[in-house]
């Protein structure tokens, strides 16, 4: 809308990064997964795009909102379905947990007043320019700073509102949306509630992946070029200025097949360059000879992900879209998944697991008999641990926790996997540690310790994605760049 020509250059020869999809073969069955993001809120940030450039969102990628948003078990037996209906949610909570349905309605109505009170100053805006803080939703903020919970835990938090452990522990979980500890990070994440519940959670008609496709098709259809298979190497600089930048092209044929074992090296001048690559990387590996911001880069990251993508050959009526199997000690796990208390960082033995099934809105995922399931665990980020005997490890107790829960040989069911871990997540995304969500949220001070979307050094370098301000997850990487955008004149 600004006039430019906007050229986008993807190591992978497949757009979206993490937001992928592939499939699975077996037996004359075929599964399909969502490789990374499974859960969708926000979406008028994906429509907001779409009215920009007038045209109908509608045209290119259609949506529905759940009524049920996860379904939770315990080793004990314990189910508990959250539905997006406050009142039939609020009666779930008592009839299984005896926990008022009050206590649950404050709870929500808190997460709102967080939300209202910091979406325009954090969320809307850079935090690195004066007039972010001198303007009236500031001001606002700033009378409500002893709502925000900025100087007590999540847990803290959530053991002062609910009576029992369960529904405690249930709204703790939302610490690992931006890969953090609910026993460290601040309460004022009690936000994240609000997307899931007060605003919605939804699900595309093509899957997570009809994201990616509408967004590439609105850009194509603007004039947007993607350049699939190129790998950047460095951002080009001179004074206070980059040019451009320098990279490599694999040269295919026709049906991917390699050409050749050298890439192809080249160099592409530009007005100015955002980059949508972990800011880590983005200094140590495309501008090594830039200042390094080190205050910012070297901040504790993100816990990361280890994930099954199997094809059950089983239908489970239990199960729903969203299903946590949660641990019976929530804070051990995170003691060991950050390192705290003596425990070094590791994968718990008696992981929570989250079980996403896409067949249950989308019966093509899937054979008409079976599920795709993508079973991913919080892990620590990658240190370089002995990854494969973790995973067989995991793999183990993965499937003896659900065979238990759900009464049934899960092992016997599997007939085909998959496996996504923080060596892969670093490698196919350029992701530091393998983080998932850039620098972790585990103080008070953590969103001010994320990169600016803005370069301090040069002029018209900028920006965007999961490590740098707001932060990670679909809605703040899309944030980040409404943000740019604003920026660009």
């Amino acid at each position: 809308m600004k006039g430019y020509q906007v050229d986008v250059f993807e190591g992978n020869a497949y757009p979206g990064g993490k937001l992928s999809s592939f499939e699975q073969k077996a037996n004359g069955h075929t599964y399909r997964f969502d490789a990374g993001p499974s859960l969708f809120t926000m979406p008028h940030l994906v429509d907001e795009l779409f009215r920009l450039a007038n045209r109908d969102p509608a045209h290119y990628f259609t949506y529905q909102k759940l009524d049920e948003t996860c379904r939770y078990f315990w080793d004990d037996g314990t189910r508990l379905t959250a539905w997006a209906d406050h009142d039939r949610f609020g009666q779930e909570v008592e009839a299984v947990l005896g926990e008022p349905a009050e206590h649950l309605h404050q709870h929500l109505a808190d997460s709102a007043l967080k939300y209202d009170v910091t979406e325009k100053l954090f969320l809307h805006r850079s935090l690195h320019k004066l007039s972010t803080w001198f303007n009236q939703d500031a001001f606002r903020g700033y009378l409500n700073l002893p709502r925000l919970g900025v100087f007590g835990t999540m847990n803290k938090a959530n053991e002062r509102r609910f009576r029992h452990a369960k529904l405690v522990q249930l709204f703790n979980r939302y610490a690992t949306y931006n890969g953090s500890d609910p026993y460290q990070t601040p309460a004022t994440m009690n936000i994240i509630p609000h997307l899931e519940y007060n605003i919605g959670a939804f699900f595309p008609a093509e899957g997570m992946i009809g994201i990616t496709n509408a967004l590439v098709k609105l850009a194509e259809d603007l004039g947007v070029r993607f350049h699939y298979n190129t790998r950047i190497t460095a951002i080009e600089t001179k004074g206070k200025k980059v040019e451009g930048v320098r990279g490599e092209q694999e040269e295919r044929r026709k049906g991917g097949e390699e050409e050749g074992h050298q890439p192809a090296s080249f160099t592409f001048p530009a007005d100015l360059v955002v980059s949508n690559m972990d800011v880590v990387n983005t200094f140590r590996k495309l501008l090594p000879a830039a200042r390094q911001p080190e205050r910012i880069l070297r901040q504790p990251k993100s816990s990361s992900g280890l994930i099954f993508y199997w094809g059950i050959k089983k239908q489970f009526a239990e199960l729903g879209l969203h299903n946590i199997f949660f641990s019976s000690d929530y804070r051990t796990e995170f003691d060991q998944l950050f390192g705290k208390n003596g425990h070094a960082a590791s994968l718990s033995d008696d992981p929570t697991i989250y079980l996403n099934i896409t067949s249950k809105h989308n019966p093509n995922d899937a054979p008409p008999a079976g599920e795709n399931w993508f079973i991913l665990l919080n892990v620590p980020n990658n240190t370089g641990q002995e990854w494969d005997s973790i995973i067989s490890r995991a793999r183990e107790n993965v499937i003896r926790k659900l065979s238990r829960v759900l009464g049934v040989d899960v092992a016997a069911l599997i007939e085909t996997e998959s496996i996504l871990d923080p060596r892969s997540i670093e490698a196919r995304t350029a992701s530091s540690q393998g983080a998932l969500y850039g620098n972790s949220s585990n103080n008070r001070f953590a969103a001010f310790l994320r990169h600016a979307n803005f370069s301090h050094q040069f002029e018209n370098l900028y920006f965007v994605g999961g490590s740098v301000h707001p932060g990670g997850g679909i809605p703040l990487c899309l944030l980040s760049a409404k943000i740019v955008g604003e920026m660009v004149k």
